[in-house]
């Protein structure tokens, strides 16, 4: 572990504050338009219960949608390579799912399945799954040809050739996509709260908007973009055990 670059990360961000506190002080800024990081934490401070029950209903909610999104993407791109021919339809119709504004469908299917927990799950796998998708996809569709080259030399069979090879080559591929999907997990469930949900931080920050109430928005953006910050350094950790044979990468150094 370099203890340089493990603390480089917290230093920027605790200079970031710092000049945020400085200048909400130095300008003074209204409370309505920008409040002080230490306002938001005295907020998050005392309100501590509802903050933490929402945490966890909206943590609930993309985790949910982002196992959906992760074994609907990775499902599918294992058909398509051992199914070739149907590569075209599918990504056809992946890419009409991914192009559809989410905003856009989300108040439909509050409308269709009501105000529970269901329609932010589906919101945040149609978000999630096309990444995973294209990525999954990407690394069983190029192992390394010698090694291809030398299962075919030993007659492996298709079969042994896919789980022997292409998804052992898939692996890195996989802790990218979940990289880039983790975060659009968060969002997924809080833009789909927005849209109607009986609790969760997005609900808690849609009504601290309507309210001008900006501390407590800022209190729920300080919880997403943490539970962000952490769900990235683990996904890095797992893949430096997981991903063994991979050379380390600076945020791997960092865990």
């Amino acid at each position: 572990m370099n203890g340089g670059r493990t603390w480089l990360p917290v230093a920027l961000v605790g200079g970031f504050l710092a000049i945020w506190e400085s200048a909400v002080h130095l300008f003074r800024i209204p409370l309505y338009l920008l409040p002080a990081p230490s306002r938001v934490v005295w907020t998050l401070a005392q309100n501590l219960t509802p903050y933490s029950q929402a945490t966890l209903l909206t943590m609930g909610e993309a985790l949910a949608g982002l196992a959906l999104g992760v074994l609907t993407g990775g499902l599918l791109a294992c058909l398509l390579v051992l199914r070739p021919g149907a590569e075209n339809g599918v990504m056809t119709l992946a890419i009409l799912v991914k192009s559809t504004p989410l905003v856009a469908i989300a108040p439909l299917l509050t409308l269709w399945l009501g105000f529970g927990v269901l329609p932010k799950v589906i919101i945040t796998a149609l978000m999630t799954f096309f990444p995973v998708l294209v990525n999954i996809l990407s690394g069983l569709q190029r192992p390394d040809p010698a090694l291809v080259d030398l299962f075919q030399s030993w007659n492996a069979s298709r079969w042994q050739i896919f789980t022997k090879l292409r998804l052992p080559a898939s692996l890195p591929y996989l802790f990218a996509a979940l990289k880039i999907s983790a975060p659009l997990a968060w969002i997924g469930a809080v833009v789909a709260e927005w849209t109607g949900a009986s609790g969760g931080l997005g609900r808690m920050m849609w009504l601290a908007y309507t309210n001008l109430n900006l501390p407590y928005m800022f209190a729920a953006i300080f919880i997403l973009s943490t539970l962000g910050m952490g769900f990235y350094r683990l996904l890095a950790w797992l893949e430096s055990r997981v991903v063994f044979w991979q050379p380390v990468t600076v945020e791997e150094e960092r865990v």
